[in-house]
This record gives structure tokens, C-alpha cells and sequence, in this order.
């Protein structure tokens, strides 16, 4: 009876111990088995930050990493996932070509987990342990680039605003945009949105369409700009039309190198830091967590629902700059 019972005790650990690898699917074991695809939608200068943030990140703690660059195309981006799981990824991170097609690309990685960067989807699609979004609460950029205004010009009850905004279906462009016109709206001042349009991060669109609004005549107080980019194609506008910039406030999102240089020579008055090193970083620390089944809630920034990991934004003016240029 006693050696049934042994028999039977061992059987039921041996059964245990399947289940537990069962239930680990392809996870990794140790950081050498993981496996990292990074899928991104289209380079820009700060995607390159953050891609060689997350590279950089893989490196020091031990883990495989691959880049890929869908060069704006959806097709590609999903042909990079359908081939992750055959290719040995055990973890994807991604930068959706536009809200819309998470879910396809949630479906094209199968059993994989996705943790998104760059543009955040719609909560609905994230879900604790399989799909978060590592990166920044774009309203807060908005809101910060509406509170310069407000100090800058407190003693004006009417603002004249251009708004250059990024690409129409791209999750930071509504966030931005949500977070200026709140937070302007909401000051009790008259807000004239005198030209506002999508000029798609994009330097030359945003040089071109100010053109056009330097054309109509009509008056302008400030200029916002969704990123640094568009930011310094309105300067080049101003520049070649004679516009004193000390007199008109351009401001962007991204502190990236050629926006933290305006500043320094007094170009541009504003822009807030999106950190790519901090988000390249969250995301592959993200990822690792994935890969070998692990709760992310160590991490610093973690929502309490799992579903995000986020990297606060920093305000930069001439004051600072110094900080967040080379």
C-alpha cells in the first residue's frame, strides 16, 4: 500500500511539473532565450532614439534583438509578424502604421505577445500579461505646450493659434491635440484657432502649409507644432518671410537635437521631451518580463491595471535646454 501510494504521489508531481511547462508556452527560461523582434512603422529621428535605446537595452541584459522597418507600409508589418513565431521570437515590440490595424497585427502575431511603442492603441486592445503599451500620455505634451502659452502670454484675453498636427490617424496626434485645446479652452481666454492642419511630423509639409497661412494675412500669436520637425520647418518659413522670431513663439514635442539647437540659438521658444531612451528602455525591460512569463509590475511607471507602462514627459525651454543637448 505504501509503495501504491508512492507510486501514485510521484505520478501526480510528474503531472504537476507538465502542467507547469504547459502552461509557460515558449517562454524563456533565462535572458539568453530571449528573443526580441522590433517592428516599427517608419523611421524618424526619434524613432532612431528609441530603436537604439531598445537595442542598447537588449545588449546589457543579455537577450537576442532584431530590428525591422515597415517603411510605412501595412503589408510589411504584417508579414514581419506572421513570420516572428517561425523565426524563434518568443516577444514582439511594435509601433502600429496607424490605430486601425491592431488588431490585425494582434492577429497576425498569434499566441506572441505585443508590447506597443510609439502609438499607443485603443485601451480596449491591451490586455495585463499580453499586450501594453510602453511609451508617454500624449495629452500631457499638449497640455504642457498650452501651458507655455498661457505664461508666455498672460496678458493677452484673445490668442491667435496656428496648430500643425501629425498624421491624422496617429494616436499622439489626437492625445496633442486633446491636451492643447483643453487645456487653452479651459484658461476662460478667447481662442482663435486661426490655421490648423496635419502636416504628418513632416519638416517640408510643415514649411509648406505655413506658407500658405502666411498668405491669408491674418494674424498670429503662437505657433504649435506636434513635433520638433514641423517645428522647424515653420522656422525656415519665418526665416525666409523676415519674421522676428523673438516675436512669435514656435513651439514642438521630441527635444530632439536639431529642436534643442533652436532653442540655444533662439529659433524655437518651447518643446517638451519624449524620451526615446527612456521608452526604448521600458519596452525591452517590458518585453523580457513577456518573454519569461513574469508580472511587469516591478517596473517603474506601471499602471495599476498592467496595461501601460508610461515615461513622463519633461518640459524644455531656453532655461534648460543645456540638459537635453549634447
Amino acid at each position: 500500500m505504501r509503495k501504491k501510494l508512492g507510486i501514485l504521489l510521484s505520478l501526480v508531481m510528474f503531472g504537476m511539473s507538465m502542467l507547469t511547462g504547459c502552461g509557460s508556452g515558449s517562454g524563456a527560461s533565462s535572458n539568453e532565450d530571449v528573443k526580441i523582434l522590433l517592428v516599427l512603422n517608419q523611421m524618424d529621428s526619434f524613432r532612431e532614439t528609441l530603436v537604439a535605446a531598445a537595442r542598447d537595452t537588449a545588449e546589457a541584459e543579455g537577450v537576442q534583438f532584431e530590428f525591422k522597418d515597415a517603411e510605412g507600409s501595412i503589408e510589411n508589418q504584417v508579414n514581419y509578424l506572421k513570420s516572428a513565431k517561425a523565426e524563434g521570437y518568443n516577444v514582439i515590440l511594435c509601433s502600429p502604421i496607424n490605430a486601425e490595424t491592431v488588431v490585425e497585427l494582434k492577429a497576425s502575431a498569434g499566441d506572441i505577445p505585443i508590447v506597443f511603442i510609439n502609438s499607443c492603441p485603443d485601451e480596449k486592445q491591451l490586455k495585463e500579461g499580453k499586450y501594453l503599451y510602453a511609451g508617454s500620455d500624449e495629452f500631457v505634451a499638449g497640455q504642457f505646450q498650452a501651458e507655455y502659452v498661457l505664461s508666455k502670454l498672460a496678458n493677452r484675453q484673445e490668442i491667435n493659434v496656428v496648430l500643425l498636427k501629425g498624421e491624422r490617424a496617429h494616436s499622439a496626434t489626437s492625445g496633442r491635440t486633446n491636451g492643447v485645446k483643453q487645456t487653452l479652452e479651459s484658461s476662460g481666454k478667447k481662442i482663435n484657432y486661426v490655421f490648423e492642419d496635419y502636416a504628418d511630423w513632416d519638416q517640408n509639409l510643415a514649411k509648406h502649409l505655413f506658407e500658405i497661412f502666411l498668405r491669408t494675412g491674418s494674424p498670429v500669436d503662437c505657433v504649435l507644432c506636434e513635433n520638433d520637425s514641423m517645428a522647424i520647418g515653420v522656422i525656415e518659413a519665418c526665416k525666409e518671410a523676415g519674421i522676428d522670431l523673438s516675436t512669435l513663439p514656435v513651439l514642438g514635442v521630441d527635444a530632439t537635437a536639431d529642436g534643442c539647437a533652436a532653442i540655444k540659438n533662439g529659433d524655437m521658444a518651447f518643446t517638451v521631451c519624449q524620451s526615446g531612451v527612456g521608452q526604448g528602455r521600458a519596452a525591452v525591460q517590458a518585453a523580457i518580463r513577456f518573454a519569461q512569463g513574469e508580472s511587469v509590475d516591478s517596473l517603474e511607471g506601471v499602471s495599476e491595471d498592467g496595461k501601460y507602462v508610461w515615461v513622463p514627459f519633461e518640459k524644455v525651454d531656453s532655461t534648460n535646454v543645456s540638459q537635453y543637448s549634447n
